[in-house]
């Protein structure tokens, strides 16, 4: 492995010019700085990373865990952070929890022996447990599932309450009075959120919230199948004809349900999602959902991380930025009732 020493030795200056030189210190001038690094690149030299965290305390390094990659949500959000996070110098932990709080737990510690400069989280454990305790270690941290009134961090997320009402909104707009919500886990705060900003929608309109159209399973496809049914089946003597799913891999399950039923989308069910992933684009699925910016989220989350990691040690701060859903229309709701 070529070393500092190799380059000295051929460059014929000393190691702590090759040094300077390598990281661009304003003490060696540019004709030496520009023969060092050439004499370099001819050896072939790299970094050794290790070492240079150890003079910088930083590792150039971040952790992103997720609940769930299968999710094209988080898979396009890992997609955004690594982006930004390679431009501005710094590697990317992917970390999947598979919405297990222990497993959280246990990532976040694995991530702190490893010396990363910090961590962006998109937390399962919404009691905000897990994050209290680690934030008494005073890693930088940068959430982009709301706490907001839990812990004291930064956190980028989208108002999921708005989020909600745009989506039970629009289908009361097309007539649509028997709604049902299939959501995730109940507990989550994306669910209750979500679930808020539905029944305000109602109220809007006066109409009574229905405590039977409500189901919650999981974020899985196969929820949202297995909860559609069991709703339609509950409620035969009065069926909703439209469903808002707590996002769009739910909204897959319900379509898929309905098929199963023989119920015709959009004619005699119509569907919302929530996310706007690429597949709700597709022809054959067309699906009408709330649109997260997760691309805008997942730059935000970075440099507001990276601005913690470079405050002179200062790891925590409380910053909340929230940015906006919108409805995006397509076929899955059918035309609108005039």
């Amino acid at each position: 492995m070529v070393t500092i020493k190799d380059i000295a030795k051929k460059a014929q200056v000393s190691y702590a010019t090759v040094s300077r030189a390598l990281n661009n210190r304003p003490e060696v001038n540019e004709a030496t700085r520009e023969m060092v690094q050439q004499v370099a690149r001819e050896l072939g030299y790299r970094p050794n990373s290790v070492a240079r965290s150890l003079v910088t305390k930083q590792t150039k390094s971040i952790g992103l865990v997720v609940p769930d990659i299968t999710n094209p949500f988080f898979a396009e959000l890992a997609q955004s952070v690594e982006e930004v996070a390679s431009a501005a110098g710094y590697n990317v932990f992917l970390c999947n929890t598979n919405w297990d709080e222990d497993k959280e737990l246990s990532y976040l510690n694995l991530l702190e022996s490893r010396q990363t400069d910090g961590i962006i989280l998109a937390q399962t454990d919404d009691h905000g447990n897990n994050i209290k305790k680690f934030l008494e270690r005073n890693l930088p941290l940068v959430l982009t599932h709301s706490l907001f009134d839990k812990v004291d961090c930064n956190q980028v997320v989208v108002d999921d309450i708005r989020g909600g009402f745009l989506a039970a909104n629009h289908l009361l707009w097309l007539g649509h009075h028997r709604i049902a919500y299939v959501g995730g886990n109940e507990t989550t705060k994306a669910t209750v959120d979500r679930l808020e900003g539905y029944k305000r929608a109602l109220a809007e309109q006066d109409i009574a919230f229905d405590e039977n159209l409500i189901s919650y399973g999981s974020f899985k496809w196969q929820s949202g199948r297995e909860r559609t049914k069991q709703l339609l089946r509950q409620n035969s003597h009065n069926p909703p004809t439209a469903v808002f799913a707590g996002n769009d891999i739910i909204a897959l399950g319900v379509m898929q349900a309905a098929e199963e039923m023989g119920l015709k989308v959009p004619e005699q069910l119509a569907v919302v999602g929530f996310d706007d992933v690429e597949f709700a684009s597709y022809p054959k699925i067309q699906l009408t959902t709330v649109s997260q910016p997760r691309n805008n989220m997942g730059e935000m989350a970075v440099k507001m991380l990276i601005s913690q990691i470079k405050g002179n040690g200062v790891a925590r701060e409380n910053k909340k930025m929230t940015v906006q859903p919108s409805l995006v229309i397509r076929r899955s709701c059918g035309a609108v009732q005039i």
